[in-house]
């Protein structure tokens, strides 16, 4: 099987238009956006954009521009590391799923280390504990999905882009979790339909909402909700929205953005990001 990159090369660094700030959970120090409007005395929102295969927190948030929306929408952003592969590649990685990718059969811990950073961010700055949100592109989507499942008593929501959830059937976890999955149908790296990746199988877009629908106490049948512009290269509103919303315990729900002909790393609307966040802010933890 061929191997996939699955993330744009680094295009510029990380945009900031606030004073440089650092935090080291372990790896090295990583830059901390911090909003204009940050108020210590007020609890603020906490976002990671989890990189994907092959890629950096920086060249991720080059592609993706999440960090320059802090300021808009007031919220501390990081876009950490994975690590390297022992192959000498350079490429490096997270340790989400069997699928991806983590190829090499590391034993890192990857959910430690970003419960790790979540807990240095809260002991620096005083972030809000109900609006703790991954983002992750590709192997980035399997360890939001990971993270979620693992740490759902400090994530209140994830969105996944051309990732997907676990292989293997695993019970609900302790707390819901508001899920978010962006995928295209043209996508040959992570398929949206269920298939195989090099590491092993993994279950497909609407599979991975469907579990999280049930994990959440939601109704699993989805309502069409409309569509979207998410990719420029594509006419129109190509994406549709399904919601699955109906019976949901507090604090959780589960949506899918289904991107008509949309590859592995969309080229994507002006307003692609503006829409993730605003999601992920909208629900709280209860």
């Amino acid at each position: 099987m061929r191997r996939y990159t699955l993330l744009i090369p680094l295009v510029s660094l990380l945009a900031c238009s606030a004073a440089a700030q650092t935090i080291d959970a372990g790896r090295g120090p990583l830059p901390v956006i911090v909003p204009d409007s940050y108020d210590a005395s007020e609890p603020t929102p906490l976002v990671l954009l989890i990189h994907g295969y092959t890629g950096t927190g920086q060249g991720q948030d080059s592609y993706m521009q999440v960090g320059h929306l802090a300021d808009d929408y007031g919220f501390i952003f990081v876009a950490p590391d994975g690590t390297t592969e022992s192959n000498g590649s350079g490429n490096q990685f997270w340790n989400a799923s069997t699928a991806c990718c983590n190829f090499h059969e590391s034993e890192v811990d990857d959910v430690a280390y970003l419960s790790d950073l979540i807990a240095a961010l809260k002991a620096e700055y005083t972030i809000d504990d109900r609006r703790v949100f991954l983002f992750g592109h590709s192997n980035g989507g399997f360890m939001s999905y990971r993270m979620a499942h693992e740490r759902s008593g400090t994530i209140a929501a994830i969105a996944s882009l051309a990732g997907a959830d676990q292989t293997e059937e695993r019970p609900a976890p302790p707390n819901p979790v508001h899920i978010l999955q962006i995928h295209g149908t043209a996508d040959d790296a992570i398929s949206y339909e269920p298939g195989e990746f090099i590491g092993g199988g993994h279950p497909g877009a609407r599979e991975s909402v469907e579990n999280w629908a049930a994990h959440n106490g939601c109704a699993v049948e989805g309502v069409d909700a409309g569509t979207l512009d998410l990719e420029a290269g594509l006419a129109g509103a190509e994406s549709t929205v399904t919601r699955y919303t109906e019976g949901c315990q507090p604090g959780g729900s589960a949506e899918l953005w289904t991107i008509q002909d949309g590859g592995h790393v969309p080229q994507f609307s002006p307003h692609f990001s503006r829409l993730v966040i605003e999601w992920l802010l909208g629900p709280p933890k209860p």
